[in-house]
């Protein structure tokens, strides 16, 4: 299952704070700034979903991650190559090198992390 793209900047806020009541993700988004019921039904959403839990500190909902950042955008990155790119991560690599104009650094820098993958590998 996967989150929308508000249900994603919402995720990045709580995955930011780690904790945190509806004002202040409230507070997060920029102006102009989304209805208090909207990010309650988002928020909603998200913990039907499984992605966030809360604890009550008073009389308000505490919410916190369910799932890493990093594992939710493994898995998001392995739908996109799989739908995208046949299952390749070459041809997603290849994309990436040729469609968004790189520069020499950041070629050079992705050259350095597939050569250290490879040697951990060997």
């Amino acid at each position: 299952m996967k989150l929308t793209q508000t249900e994603e900047v919402l995720m990045q806020f709580i995955w930011e704070r780690e904790k945190a009541v509806l004002k202040d993700l409230l507070n997060d988004f920029p102006d102009p700034k989304p209805a208090k019921t909207t990010v309650a039904t988002l928020l909603k959403r998200m913990t039907d979903k499984g992605f966030i839990s809360y604890e009550l500190v008073g009389s308000k909902r505490a919410y916190f991650p369910l799932i890493k950042k990093d594992e939710y955008s493994s898995n998001r990155v392995s739908g996109l190559i799989k739908n995208f790119f046949n299952n390749s991560a070459a041809q997603l690599a290849s994309f990436c090198t040729t469609e968004k104009n790189l520069s020499t650094q950041e070629l050079e820098e992705l050259r350095d992390i597939i050569n250290e993958q490879i040697k951990k590998q060997q």
